[in-house]
């Protein structure tokens, strides 16, 4: 799984990307403009407003497997996983279905 490292590919997703919201986390999308490179890339983002760093590594690992289980890293498209403070309260079910609700939004899927 690719993943955006730079922080100026993450300020240009924050800045142009298409945000889906849910009550777990919100999924910006862009559309990745480099021909060369078609492979899709994440990006896992958890705030430290939103809890100390034992709560911030586990909401980073559920939105990995969440990312897998949707089919993701997709294919041309740059995403980013910002998890919001419901995240590890609800059940995983949950959450999943969420994820592929604002992927659909999003033009993922």
């Amino acid at each position: 799984m690719d993943t955006i490292k730079s922080s100026a590919d993450i300020s240009v997703l924050f800045a142009k990307g298409k945000r889906s919201h849910t009550p777990y986390l919100t999924l910006i999308v862009l559309r990745n403009e480099k021909q060369h490179d078609l492979r899709g890339r994440v990006a896992f983002i958890a705030g430290k407003k939103q809890g100390n760093a034992v709560w911030r590594n586990a909401a980073k690992r559920r939105m990995r497997e969440v990312c897998r289980a949707a089919g993701g890293p997709w294919e041309g498209y740059d995403v980013i996983f910002l998890a919001k403070s419901g995240i590890m309260k609800a059940s995983y079910s949950k959450v999943l279905s969420a994820c592929a609700e604002a992927a659909k939004k999003g033009g993922l899927q």
